[in-house]
Formats: structure tokens, sequence, C-alpha cells
């Protein structure tokens, strides 16, 4: 065997830009873990998703795919820009003097503990899903693994949390991991899927804005504590 063979090949840019962008992602829904404020979750999933569209871009760059950049160009206008700025438009409509609805309030965990949660959650979906040992150039096994935990951990932020703003943003959240994982490993489906999966996330947050609005009018309050005692 000759050494030239022997050598494992570098990996390419774009495995290396998804391994980097999805733990970066990964980060930061630690962060949105961590937060007090839901205003601050909404910009962490704002950057979030400003990540992902840069990946979609190397991707497209590296493979040869036209449409990724117009799918970049789509997710970065409704992800990075219409959904945080009607989720902070929903936020100070529903905000009152006792209790602010940029307030993600009833934990059920301290901030710390569901960090602790969460890493727990992300190791689990890691090595779970890395054990499954998906290679190839278009599958990067890090960055897929990744994407598991993410997804993980989105869930748990949406358990963890009993306020509507907050699980809506670890939904969105969600998606996040979801669209990360189909950009490496099926980056060169047409776009028309692709734009559908997009218009699925608009519905979802037309949803969630008249679920937050209902919700606060009703009780005054974004809390879902309450719904807990409710009797069939």
């Amino acid at each position: 065997m000759s050494m030239a063979s022997a050598v494992q090949a570098a990996p390419s840019v774009a495995v290396g830009a998804a391994n980097v962008i999805a733990a970066v992602m990964l980060l930061i829904e630690f962060g949105m873990l961590r937060q007090a404020l839901a205003r601050d979750q909404v910009r962490l999933y704002a950057a979030q998703s400003a990540l992902l569209s840069v990946l979609a871009v190397v991707i497209a760059a590296d493979r040869n795919l036209p449409d990724l950049y117009a799918l970049a160009g789509l997710s970065a206008a409704l992800k990075v820009v219409a959904v945080p700025l009607v989720l902070r438009r929903l936020l100070p409509a529903t905000s009152g003097d006792e209790e602010p609805a940029g307030v993600a309030g009833s934990h059920t965990l301290s901030p710390a503990t569901a960090v602790l949660a969460g890493i727990a959650l992300a190791a689990f979906g890691f090595f779970c899903f890395g054990s499954l040992a998906i290679k190839g150039p278009a599958a990067p096994a890090t960055a897929l693994a990744i994407a598991a935990a993410m997804m993980l951990v989105a869930f748990g932020l949406m358990i963890v949390r009993r306020d509507v703003a907050s699980q809506a943003i670890g939904f969105l959240a969600l998606e996040n991991a979801v669209s990360l994982a189909a950009l490496v490993v099926a980056a060169g489906l047409p776009l028309i899927l692709e734009t559908a999966f997009l218009f699925d996330l608009l519905v979802a947050v037309v949803v969630f804005g008249m679920l937050i609005r209902a919700h606060h009018a009703r009780a005054e309050s974004l809390s879902t504590a309450d719904l807990t005692r409710l009797q069939g």
C-alpha cells in the first residue's frame, strides 16, 4: 500500500463548512435554552437561520447547484428577516405591565439545568445517529449527527419552557435542524420542493401568531402552565 493511498483525503470545503456551521448552530440552540427573554431567543433564531443560508451558498458554490442560491435568498428573507420581525411585533403587542411577554417564564427547569439536559440530549442524538455510519461526499456524517442532536435539543426547548413564544421558537429551531439535514443529504432537490418547505414554515408562523394572540387575550399571559390543570 502506498503512502499516498494510506493518507486520508482532506475533507472538501463544503464538508468542512457544513461541520463547522452545524456545530455553531447547535451552540446557538444551547443559547436559546439559556436565555430568559423571548426577544433574545428570536435574535438567536435569526442568527441560526443566517448560518443556514450561508451554508446553502457554500454548498451551491461547491457542487455547482444554482437553485441553492435562490433557496438561500428565500430562506434569508423569510427566516432571518420576516419571521423574527413578526415575532418581535407579536411580543410587544401582547405584553403587559405586570408580566412582560418578552420574558420566557414558567421554567420547568432552571436555565443551568436545562442547558445540562440539552447537552445530554445532544450527546445522545449525536452518538446514536453517528453510529449509523452514514458516509459519503453528499452526506457529511458529522453534520448529520449534529443535525440530529439539534432536533432533540429543539424538542427539549419546547418541553422545558412553558410559554407560547419559546415553544414557537423551539419549533422553528426544529425546522432549522431538519433543513440542515436536508441540505447536507439532498442539496440537489428541485427548487419547488425546497420552496414548499419554506411555505410550510410560513403557515406554522401564522398559526403560532394566532395562538400567541388568542392565548394572551384569554389568559392575559403567554404562560401555558395553567393549561396543565385543564380537565377533560
